[in-house]
């Protein structure tokens, strides 16, 4: 306490005995005990008001230690499994983690990782993933501007993630504890397979496999890919100490609608400790249509060649350029671009009602608006002879299919006669059309749905100038082309309106988030939140069935399916209220990745403790690492002062007393008759 308080509290004790002196002493009659027990009482009573007033404060200063964190991290993932190194890596942790001498000098602190990082003192090594980079981000995190040293007992190999050999601070030194047999056994593996996930009937497609071999001698190694008892490619491969590593490039057929299964394989005479990473098993879903699309026009114009190059982006896609007259069969298209119709287009039209085919129409100068107007019904143009330059404008409520804004608002004008455009019946905007900045409330890029054909209409000639645009915004066509690309799957589909949608894979590995979202619209077409939906999956095999609700999600319900083991699996989800349903199947690939390795990764292990000034440790030198630590100057302990302060008396108390002294003293006069 302060000087002035002491004396604040001496001055109070001054005031409080006499003020009581002078009430019960000072003109007594009697000066009797009550007279004493009464002074008293007013003495306390005066005493700690006067002391509440004042909130004297004791001000104490303790010393403590902190200790420099040093974070023990325990690599929890099924690799360490596969690598038989369970018990060493538990043995280490206990024998880091239980000396006194590092209990001494730092403050000790456990964690585990897989896919995930948490703070923990006991591990199952099930983990389905492994994420080093999560371990430094979460470091970083939790340590933040401090100091300390980072024991990780892994095996490096890695799974998912950024490259964790420069996500760790530089400043923090990181010891890797490699547990696993580092002896270089001889192995073969398929390192890595891409295909596309999705093929055409009756063409071929394209199968790159990476395939990878470690030892110290010449061997040969036959590549297979099966699809059930068949064998549909095979060829030798030779590998040497000096050639660890081909690429194999296979064409396969797509001859059966579905999905279809297949499994690469690579195998050698010789002996391997791991086999399991000699398979890969992977499926790709055959689709029994190919889209082939004309464009039919009269003039010749750079949109043309700029729409055959987008379509074509996507190789399941063939465009042909044909004049109106030229056109001999239309069942040989999927979808027909009509650019600038005229009165030359009439025996086109008249053959498109009879086929049912969907089309494209674009507009432009040369268009004859009239005759459009007598061969559809879905936009009524009334236009003038003059040009006019229309600005894009993006409608985020647009729900036909997904699409993106790629910045439209600031793409270059189409070009366009000038006038009105009103739409009839169930016509879905999703550009409007604008005059500099004066909205027309007329579409620029509409689509219609009648009867289940489809439509879509673009009001306006020089969108080569948006693909141009597009490529000067993003130095790639990409993103232009698939905004197309979606635009025609949408024509190439006569599915009418669903009012529930389920997005969803055929196939998944084990291992990979299982996912399956839903949207249900109502009859306006629109998204319905309060929506129930449900999901019941039952494996073909075993019969066995489970139920799931949907979770909401921002603009989609949602449910993982994490947990599901390797098999075929039928789904039916259902919305409870309108009692809406949809039936498919996925399948669950027998793939562990955590099982593909023989050895450790020493090679990122040494280049992670050298970006951070550590070293690699091995099980039998884990005392010598316990020595480095203990002997390090930098990881000293740092003594704080603690300053604390606190109220002499709590002022809760001090109203008690005070309540207890006033009604004490008040019924000691009473039954006296003082009062």
């Amino acid at each position: 306490m302060t000087t002035n308080t002491i004396l604040l509290l001496l001055l109070s004790l001054l005031i409080a005995s006499g003020l009581s002196y002078v009430n019960y002493y000072y003109k007594a009659k009697t000066k009797s005990k009550v007279n004493l027990f009464l002074a008293f009482l007013r003495f306390i009573s005066i005493f700690a008001l006067l002391l509440l007033l004042i909130n004297p404060i004791i001000t104490r200063k303790t010393l403590e230690i902190v200790k420099t964190p040093l974070a023990i991290v325990v690599d929890n993932s099924s690799s360490i499994l596969a690598l038989n190194a369970k018990k060493t890596a538990l043995d280490l942790y206990q024998k880091l983690s239980k000396n006194k001498d590092l209990q001494d000098k730092f403050d000790i602190q456990s964690y585990q990782f897989d896919s995930e990082f948490q703070s923990s003192e006991s591990f199952n090594f099930k983990g389905t993933q492994t994420d080093l980079d999560e371990v430094a981000k979460n470091l970083k995190s939790i340590y933040k501007s401090t100091t300390f040293p980072t024991i990780l007992i892994t095996d490096g190999n890695q799974t998912t993630g950024n490259d964790y050999v420069y996500s760790f601070d530089t400043n923090n030194n990181v010891y890797p504890l490699i547990v696993g047999d580092t002896t270089k056994l001889l192995d073969l593996k398929v390192n890595q397979l891409n295909v596309n996930k999705y093929a055409f009937q009756k063409n071929k497609f394209p199968v790159e496999t990476f395939v990878q071999y470690s030892g110290n001698k010449n061997i040969n190694a036959d590549f297979s890919i099966c699809q059930g008892n068949s064998v549909l490619s095979k060829q030798n491969i030779l590998f040497s100490p000096s050639k660890k590593s081909a690429i194999i490039t296979v064409l396969l057929p797509a001859d059966k609608v579905g999905v279809q299964v297949f499994v690469a394989k690579i195998s050698s005479k010789e002996n391997e400790k791991n086999t399991y990473n000699n398979t890969k098993n992977f499926a790709v879903e055959v689709i029994d249509q190919k889209t082939n699309v004309a464009i039919i026009s009269a003039i010749n114009h750079p949109d043309i060649g700029v729409l055959k190059r987008a379509i074509e982006t996507n190789a399941q896609r063939k465009v042909t350029i044909v004049k109106p007259k030229e056109i001999n069969s239309l069942q040989d298209y999927t979808i027909l671009i009509l650019y600038q119709p005229t009165p030359e287009f009439k025996s086109v039209f008249e053959n498109i009602k009879l086929a049912g085919i969907n089309t494209f129409v674009i507009t432009g100068n040369n268009t004859d608006f009239n005759f459009l107007n007598q061969q559809q019904s879905n936009l009524i143009f009334n236009m003038s002879s003059q040009k006019e330059d229309y600005l894009a404008e993006f409608n985020s409520q647009f729900n036909l299919f997904a699409a993106d804004n790629l910045g439209f608002e600031n793409y270059p004008p189409l070009q366009n006669p000038f006038g009105t455009v009103t739409t009839s019946g169930n016509v879905s905007t999703l550009l409007s059309s604008k005059i500099r900045n004066i909205a027309t409330n007329s579409p620029l890029l509409a689509f219609a749905e009648n009867q289940g054909k489809r439509s879509a209409f673009l009001l306006g000639e020089n969108f080569w100038k948006w693909r141009s645009q597009s490529h000067i915004d993003n130095q790639s066509f990409e993103k232009f082309d698939v905004f197309i690309d979606k635009v025609i799957q949408f024509l190439a589909s006569n599915n009418s309106k669903k009012s529930l949608v389920v997005n969803h894979e055929n196939f998944y590995n084990s291992g990979e988030p299982i996912e399956i979202s839903a949207q249900y619209f109502n009859k306006n077409y629109e998204f319905d939140e309060k929506a129930r939906l449900s999901i019941s999956v039952s494996n073909i095999k075993t019969k066995q069935t489970k139920n799931f609700d949907l979770l909401k999600e921002n603009n989609s319900f949602k449910v993982n399916l994490d947990g599901f083991l390797a098999g075929q699996y039928n789904f039916n989800v259902k919305e409870l209220n309108s009692k809406s349903s949809y039936t498919s199947h996925f399948e669950i690939l027998d793939f562990d990745i955590e099982k593909q390795f023989v050895n450790p990764d020493v090679e990122k292990l040494n280049q992670l403790a050298l970006q951070t000034n550590g070293s690699v440790y091995y099980p039998n030198q884990v005392d010598a690492l316990i020595k480095i630590l203990l002997k390090n100057d930098k990881y000293k302990a740092v003594q704080k002062g603690i300053i604390s302060k606190t109220p002499l008396i709590d002022w809760i108390w001090l109203l008690i007393l005070i309540a207890i002294s006033l009604t004490s003293e008040w019924f000691v006069r009473k039954y006296n008759g003082m009062l």
